[in-house]
């Protein structure tokens, strides 16, 4: 028999190693692929990478050009012909467009059924990001994939297409000019896309299917990659968001299926300056590798005709197994089953006196003061940092440089709430009583889960296991289990530990909530653990203490550095309709670098109430009227202007006399639009409602310009009596450079802010029709 104090050491030891494994089975860790000529090459792949991430290479930049060309020639010496595609395309949910220029190459199969393709972007989010993770990692893991296939000789039963798409960070365009307009689309069984929101991490597979994903995971666990990490709870909550890949136009325009595979750690370097090749972690680079490498050799030889379906599976990863699944038709009476078996226990526990009706009551106390306070403390504990740190509010995609540190100070307070409120019903209570609440928690969610959201039903596991665990406490001696319910959940520690982490990593620290009520569901699940440790009174303060000095270690790295710089912003507006200039912010507050343009008092707020939010609703909060600078205006012409019984049609030509980057029309007032061309291409219908585009207010365009002397001509068919007052914004990201305007550049500590306009030049122009 074990002693007591050694079996809490065991136990301990279990669920630490249990949680560390976790995380670490998730993706490689130091293991480079070959240097082999056949093998993948990590060294060679990286060589690319560093070449094409040397500048911003936004769409329409000079640098995009040069990028396009070197990886054109880098695919034409592995023997293979490559095609630019050129072609205008309109995004139709956001309604941006742009000239994008596509890089296409073909490996010809054996046999005559559909083509594999792989998928990545070349550009970088305008204007400033290196775009190294994003998507520099996916391009080159396709190049040197190819490259390493090639070299073995192999002959692909299916014809492989590679396609290097453009401008999909302006609205996924690339993938739009594919999936629409080019004949080799409709060629295509299945997509492998390699994608990036952030520079660290494990990579995530992600389906996107217009029917079930049966086939698909089926499949997946056929090609037997190395490090799966996936599971259906993300697959639901994917398909809810508003979140699209280049994935997406072929699964909507073209009902062709895929796979995503995004890593989202380190999400601060996300869309910035910093996402560099040395900031991106090489044991991420090699898992985005591991995948392409076993699904390449797996499907280029595989019947991809036959991967619809109609049935849905619940899934998830697990060390050794790859992927767990079984249909969503087991969900239910999975559920119910495991309710049946609850109740049955309860019967029968009450009628052996192992429970107690006080006990069982009493037990839910504990644990729902602790799901209620730790919620509490998550939702307010962030909003009291934001004002502490308001500096956080300039970081738009919501997850900061020391963000870890919260997320672990989070859940250690989170631990020390649960065990100070269990801490005297360990002593009065047994552990038989105590886990009836948060089985029975466990049960009702799994309940919702079945009928709400399918694919977490493998939250299902925990309920299995805990009710395991009641059957021994109901039907076997009162003796020290501790280590065998240790061993126990293991499984529950190993799936549900990441998804602590995971929520605020990709959507932002004000998700620290599911952070904090996931750590009170598990630490219900341990109860029965939990129970038989000694010196229980103490657990509550050593998990204060170490949430304090997180919190404080957090505190302490909370300003800016060279390796974790400030993002800021500054936009020149030159407003034509009321002849006068601002200098305008995103920032909350001034810094060193804002200040030459805006001083030391600001006007807070906008220059203007119409203008552009960004992807994040961030509003333009500081501005400043200043000189007005002699910028070259655009050339707007009204080509005709026409009535036509009850339609009338109206044709708009835009010319940008400094080459600017990009042209935007906005409205304040609403419009309905029954026809809407941009340079002959048709926004399509079904983005209509009622066979008309109705927009309320805000943008009716971005139009991305990508060649010198470019002409943006527009049609727009409308009710005979609208009247249209349109504002055109055009911008030219040359506030550095243009010889009108000196400035101080920013510091070795500071960055240009992601997601908004920015270091650009703004001439806005209304017109009335």
């Amino acid at each position: 028999m074990i002693s007591k104090r050694y079996s809490q050491v065991i136990s301990v030891l279990i669920i630490v190693a249990a949680v560390y494994y976790s995380f670490y089975s998730l993706m490689p860790s130091k293991k480079h692929y070959s240097t082999a000529q056949t093998g993948f090459s990590t060294q060679k792949a990286l060589v690319h990478l560093k070449e094409i991430t040397k500048k911003p290479h936004f769409t329409g930049s000079e640098e995009h050009t040069v990028v396009r060309n070197y990886l054109v020639n880098e695919f034409e010496k592995l023997g293979l012909t490559v095609e630019v595609q050129e072609q205008v395309a309109v995004n139709k949910k956001w309604r941006a467009a742009a000239n994008t220029k596509n890089i296409l190459a073909r490996i010809k199969g054996s046999g005559n059924g559909k083509a594999l393709l792989l998928l990545s972007h070349y550009d970088s989010n305008p204007h400033s990001s290196l775009g190294a993770s994003d998507a520099g990692s996916g391009v080159v893991i396709i190049l040197e994939g190819i490259r390493a296939y090639l070299a073995g000789n192999n002959i692909p039963k299916n014809d492989i297409i590679i396609c290097i798409s453009d401008a999909e960070e302006l609205g996924l365009l690339g993938a739009n000019a594919f999936v629409n307009e080019h004949p080799w689309s409709k060629d295509v069984g299945l997509v492998l896309n390699f994608e990036a929101r952030g520079s660290g991490g494990p990579s995530y597979m992600l389906v996107e299917t217009n029917g079930g994903n049966k086939q698909l995971i089926e499949a997946f666990q056929l090609a037997n990659t190395p490090y799966p990490v996936a599971n259906s709870l993300m697959y639901s909550v994917y398909k809810m968001l508003p979140n699209d890949t280049d994935l997406t136009v072929f699964r909507e325009d073209g009902n062709i299926d895929g796979f995503n595979f995004a890593f989202i750690g380190d999400h601060f370097d996300y869309h910035t300056a910093q996402d560099t090749v040395e900031r991106m972690d090489i044991n991420t680079f090699e898992h985005q590798a591991s995948y392409l490498i076993a699904m390449l050799n797996y499907f280029s030889n595989t019947d991809l005709s036959n991967l619809k379906a109609e049935e849905d599976f619940v899934y998830f990863n697990f060390p050794y197994f790859g992927m767990v699944f079984y249909p969503f038709s087991w969900v239910l009476p999975m559920a119910l089953i495991c309710a049946l078996l609850f109740f049955v226990l309860l019967i029968v526990g009450f009628s052996n006196k192992k429970l107690t009706l006080v006990g069982v009551l009493k037990g839910f106390i504990p644990f729902i003061l602790s799901l209620l306070i730790s919620s509490l403390f998550a939702i307010y504990g962030w909003k009291v940092l934001l004002k502490m740190h308001p500096n956080y509010t300039d970081i738009l995609h919501g997850f900061t440089y020391n963000g870890y540190y919260y997320i672990a100070a989070f859940v250690a307070l989170t631990l020390a709430i649960c065990f100070w409120f269990y801490k005297g019903f360990f002593k009065k209570r047994t552990a038989q009583d105590l886990v009836i609440a948060p089985l029975f928690i466990w049960i009702l969610i799994n309940v919702g889960i079945a009928l709400y959201l399918p694919g977490a039903a493998f939250f299902i596991i925990p309920v299995i296991i805990l009710l395991f665990i009641l059957s021994i406490l109901l039907f076997s001696k009162p003796e020290n289990k501790v280590v065998l319910f240790s061993i126990a959940v293991i499984p529950i520690l190993i799936i549900f530990s990441p998804l602590v982490k995971l929520f605020p990593v990709g959507l932002g620290l004000k998700m620290l909530i599911i952070s904090t009520i996931f750590t009170v569901l598990l630490v219900g699940l341990l109860i029965p653990v939990f129970k038989h440790y000694r010196n229980e009174q103490r657990i509550p303060f050593l998990f204060l203490l170490t949430g304090g000095m997180v919190l404080i270690s957090a505190t302490i790295n909370s300003g800016f550095s060279e390796e974790r710089k400030q993002p800021n912003s500054i936009l020149y507006v030159l407003d034509t309709s009321i002849n006068k200039a601002y200098w305008a912010s995103y920032n909350a507050a001034t810094d060193s670098f804002t200040k030459q343009f805006l001083g030391e008092n600001p006007t807070k707020g906008s220059y203007d109430v119409h203008t552009t939010a960004s992807k994040y609703k961030t509003t333009i909060k500081l501005h400043k009227q200043t000189e007005i600078v002699p910028l070259e205006r655009p050339t707007i012409t009204i080509v005709s202007d026409t009535i036509i019984n009850s339609n009338r049609s109206i044709c708009l030509s835009i010319y940008s006399n400094r080459n600017a980057n990009k042209i935007e029309l906005l409205t304040a007032s609403p419009i309905e639009f029954k026809e809407f061309k941009v340079n002959a291409i048709r926004l399509k219908k079904e983005a209509t409602k009622n066979n008309v585009l109705s927009i309320k207010s805000g943008s009716i365009l971005s139009y991305y310009r990508t060649d010198a002397g470019e002409i943006i001509d527009l049609e727009f068919v409308v009710e005979a009596n609208q009247q249209l007052d349109i504002d055109i914004l055009e911008s030219k990201y040359d506030l550095f450079t243009n010889p009108l305007f000196k400035i101080q550049p920013r510091s070795k500590t500071m960055l240009a802010m992601p997601f908004v306009l920015n270091d650009a030049t703004v001439i806005k122009t209304n017109i009335k029709i």
